[in-house]
């Protein structure tokens, strides 16, 4: 990434982050545009530039932290059992969680409330699920089939979605690592059903 490049993402961060402030510090339907091009420092035409809408900034938040969660698999030395480089991606999500308490708050009850952005969560949501899927199937060299690598990617996804629901239900009060470490020992103990095949 050239230097022009590195500053445009570091005013396109720093945007997110100065918008997520203004919502937490007075909710999200009392913040414009203007108001957040004001604290960040640059005109409006240019924080347009960046989000074209403030739907788009909300979820930025989300896709970041998704970001980091792909980078903490990819970050993985090859040879890594999958399930510790797996365990890499829901670490990422709960250091996310413990780092931004109140701006992940923020935006689920913003989620709550905004029916066009759950649309927009829905397609990230399946575009990570498609880039891990990817990269597990990158990272065994061939030996995991596409049905594997997609489910796999899919009950990631699905414990990482649990979690965050679970700790916002609670208003942040539970830890994060301990609703984490339930959800998975209730996959591991294989108490959970799933559908059985049938004929």
């Amino acid at each position: 990434m050239g230097l022009r490049e590195t500053k445009m993402e570091r005013t396109r961060q720093f945007i997110a982050e100065t918008a997520f402030d203004l919502f937490v510090a007075q909710g999200y339907d009392a913040t414009t545009i203007e108001q957040i091009a004001a604290a960040a420092e640059v005109g409006p035409r240019t924080l347009y530039r960046y989000y074209a809408t403030k739907e788009a900034l909300v979820v930025s938040f989300v896709e970041n932290g998704l970001d980091a969660a792909m980078a903490a698999f990819e970050a993985q030395p090859e040879g890594t059992p999958l399930s510790e480089a797996l365990h890499a991606v829901v670490a990422s999500v709960e250091h996310t969680i413990t780092t931004n308490p109140a701006r992940l708050l923020a935006l689920y009850e913003i989620f709550d409330r905004t029916t066009s952005l759950r649309s927009g969560l829905a397609d990230l949501d399946w575009s990570w699920r498609r880039r891990l899927a990817q990269e597990i199937m990158r990272r065994s060299g061939g030996e995991t089939d596409s049905l594997f690598a997609t489910l796999t990617a899919a009950s990631t996804m699905n414990v990482i979605e649990v979690v965050v629901q679970t700790w916002t239900a609670s208003g942040g009060t539970v830890p994060v690592g301990d609703i984490t470490r339930a959800t998975l020992e209730l996959l591991r103990s294989r108490v959970i059903p799933i559908p059985a095949p049938t004929g």
